[in-house]
């Protein structure tokens, strides 16, 4: 068995030797059928160590590949290697730097669709890739290739992109704020499904979170990182107030917890149940919905400051978490003095009538 693992590794090694020279000769033919062998090769390895030496060696071959759909595939190979064990600090810099190049190319051609006689955009499908329609996009032919081509298969750069910033906060902190900007702007035309993109590239890390519970008019320091969602937040939030004993209510299960903060990726679904303890409310009375992200939480005086009120109505939600392979965490740092806690209070919409929102 060993010695047929070592077959297979040194088939990978092979195999991907054999993809860098046909990039570097610029051989289209050969390339394809070097990057065919390679897939195989991959999808053959018995041992995570062989990916974890050829997930960098194809991510650097990112730039120079075709730019076609081969290159979305690359990186989702990428992708496949980090998760099995591939640094992602290694590999993101390739395939973030084509994830952004793609959604500026994409809000690009939009910009020109619009300029150029207007109507609606097209369905982003390389099926209306024709003269025509670059004829629209400019006359350097190329450059209204790549425009198409972009607007095209920008969603397909999702699952490499989700491989490297989930697994990584430093990956997060050195490329989601080049990348989220670019990203809102082609999500908004409403063309493209980016949310699981937006979501991760909104992730905060290391993050100070100013809490006020209302009904006792207590006031907490969270630090939270690597939540997806604000259902996750929810659930965490739960846990650390009421589980550590510092405001009323029902604590969430400790298979909730779990499913929130296990440090191993999610494996499938389950029926686990998290029941909502509070109302998220921003310091103007507005409801934060638990659909969306901690990001959500405005920032007063240079921090993010949440309201928990009582709940409006009884809740509850599937506990697995937005990203199975991201654990989050909160942990309560310190518990504001009273007078601490009025002082936020102050500079909330009321200090002493319901935040509530209709």
């Amino acid at each position: 068995m060993i010695f047929r693992r070592k077959q297979k590794a040194a088939a990978l090694d092979a195999a991907v030797s054999e993809l860098e020279q046909a990039v570097a000769a610029r051989d289209g033919a050969r390339t394809e059928q070097a990057f065919s062998m390679a897939l195989h090769a991959l999808q053959s390895a018995a041992a995570d160590s062989a990916c974890v030496d050829a997930g960098p060696r194809l991510a650097a071959l990112l730039p120079s590949f075709p730019p076609a759909g081969p290159r979305p595939m690359l990186a989702t190979t990428v992708g496949f290697c980090v998760e099995r064990g591939a640094d992602p600090t290694a590999c993101a810099e390739p395939i973030l730097d084509s994830v952004r190049q793609d959604l500026l190319d994409a809000a690009e051609f939009a910009r020109r669709w619009k300029a150029d006689g207007g109507g609606e955009l097209p369905e982003p499908d390389e099926k209306i890739i024709d003269d025509t329609l670059l004829a629209r996009l400019g006359d350097d032919a190329p450059e209204a290739l790549r425009l198409a081509l972009a607007w095209c298969t920008v969603e397909e750069w999702q699952p490499p992109a989700l491989a490297v910033l989930c697994r990584s906060a430093e990956v997060r902190r050195r490329h989601a704020p080049a990348l989220l900007a670019a990203c809102r702007e082609l999500e908004a035309l409403a063309m493209h499904d980016l949310k699981c993109l937006a979501y991760v590239l909104a992730v905060l890390d290391d993050e100070p979170l100013l809490v006020l519970h209302r009904p006792t008019r207590t006031g907490f320091e969270v630090r939270i990182s690597g939540i997806g969602d604000n259902f996750q937040l929810h659930t965490l939030l739960a846990h650390v107030l009421i589980g550590g004993g510092h405001v009323p209510g029902t604590a969430p299960s400790a298979a909730s917890v779990r499913l929130a903060t296990e440090p191993r990726p999610a494996r499938g679904r389950t029926d686990t149940t998290a029941t909502g303890a509070f109302e998220l409310l921003t310091p103007d009375g507005k409801r934060i919905w638990n659909e969306g992200m901690p990001d959500d939480i405005p920032v007063v005086e240079g921090r993010r400051l949440l309201i928990l009120d009582q709940p409006a109505y009884p809740r509850s939600w599937n506990a697995d978490r937005f990203f199975p392979m991201l654990p989050g965490t909160a942990e309560l740092t310190r518990v504001l003095t009273p007078d601490e806690s009025e002082a936020w209070y102050a500079r909330t919409t009321s200090s002493d009538q319901t935040l509530r929102t209709p």
